[in-house]
């Protein structure tokens, strides 16, 4: 699927002859858009694309391809977007373990690559690049926030789950950098899971004061619904993933007043957060979730650097990305020595909304002006 953009607001209200005849930017987007994981590459999806749409870009071209959470597809579809399609940037990236195995070409063969999500350690530290950009997280960074909010809230027995995949591991690890109480059971489950007894089991017998999860997409569905089931009534929290707005509305009012920890609210008070949200629902008729906000700061990111200098002056286009003068739905951003973002972090709690819709609402903030811990190892 192939999308041009027209409409050049952006690029007539900036009016100087450098954008008039800077060379068109053609981003591949690898995203997924089928099986469990489709709702969360649907949402970066639509977010990414509702960017470009409001910069009024008309020299953005984006060539869009499911990997349906396949590692060695995603690898594919890379080599042919780089070699065939001739992309500069490439994006789209959801899952962990499909950036591992196409990050790392990407950038050696001279793309730059802008992450609306996954967020492995090994990129944010000693195999970060110059030409990597996250603007979405390092993955540990909602984690070490949720830790952080239970060790403030004085809970003193946790049980943590999480897949078995690059992420999941980095999600336990932020989460018990920050919770320094008693972990009485920690437990990785297998990747795209969908029965969780044996876990469920396991929580029951614990005794646990609450239960720290980290599993997006149909995975968080599937363990909340038969959680819900199970008759535990051992309270949950988790990352902002496992309550985000593309799996509330299937597990339904289990969720209700489940805290989870994000960089994102659609409560966010700032000009920018109200304006994307109010697009969203008028573009596509539903909320946008975590997955949408990330992928429109990389839209809106890229579409700000591409206004002003040509994508085949690399040296100037990365540095365009890394001063990241952009308007974001975050409020402030700006990115760390590692090209990962310094940032806030909130928790949040899963309310009805006027309109009886699930979603979320900020309670505090947990971290102010947050890094993340492998900056250190990263040589830019």
């Amino acid at each position: 699927m192939k999308t041009t953009f027209a409409a050049g607001a952006l690029a007539l209200a900036l009016g100087s002859s450098s954008i008039a005849f800077a060379e068109p930017v053609k981003v591949g987007m690898i995203t997924t858009l089928s099986g469990g994981g489709a709702g969360l590459g649907v949402d970066a999806r639509d977010g990414f694309m509702l960017a470009l749409k409001l910069s009024g870009s008309k020299d953005i071209e984006v060539v869009t391809e499911d990997d349906a959470m396949k590692p060695e597809l995603a690898v594919q579809i890379a080599d042919k977007m780089i070699q065939s399609d001739k992309v500069d940037v490439l994006t789209g990236i959801i899952w962990s373990n499909l950036a591992m195995a196409v990050v790392p070409n990407a950038v050696a063969q001279g793309k730059f690559y802008l992450s609306v999500n996954a967020g492995p350690s090994p990129l944010a530290g000693a195999k970060c690049d110059k030409n990597y950009f996250n603007v979405a997280y390092q993955n540990d960074n909602f984690h070490e926030a949720a830790g952080n909010y239970a060790q403030t809230a004085g809970i003193k027995k946790m049980f943590i789950l999480a897949p078995n995949y690059p992420a999941g591991t980095d999600s336990l690890n932020g989460f018990k950098r920050y919770y320094k109480g008693e972990l009485v059971g920690e437990v990785y489950t297998k990747l795209g899971q969908t029965d969780y007894a044996a876990e469920i089991a396991q929580i029951r017998a614990s005794g646990a004061d609450s239960v720290f999860f980290f599993l997006p997409g149909g995975m968080g569905i599937a363990f909340m619904k038969q959680y819900a089931q199970s008759g535990v009534d051992i309270p949950v929290m988790g990352p902002g993933f496992s309550f985000s707005q593309d799996v509330l509305g299937a597990i339904g009012d289990a969720a209700l007043g489940a805290k989870n920890t994000a960089s994102w609210s659609p409560d966010l008070d700032n000009a920018k957060n109200k304006e994307f949200v109010e697009a969203f629902k008028a573009e596509y008729n539903r909320l946008p979730s975590i997955y949408a906000a990330q992928a429109f700061d990389t839209g809106t990111l890229l579409a700000t650097v591409a206004a002003g200098v040509d994508v085949k002056d690399a040296d100037a286009f990365r540095a365009a990305l890394t001063e990241a003068k952009f308007d974001s739905v975050r409020g402030k951003f700006k990115f760390n020595t590692n090209h990962h973002p310094i940032q806030d972090f909130y928790v949040r709690e899963v309310i009805k909304n006027d309109e009886g819709v699930l979603t979320n609402k900020i309670l505090a903030t947990t971290f102010t002006d947050h890094g993340d811990a492998y900056a250190k190892d990263c040589k830019l």
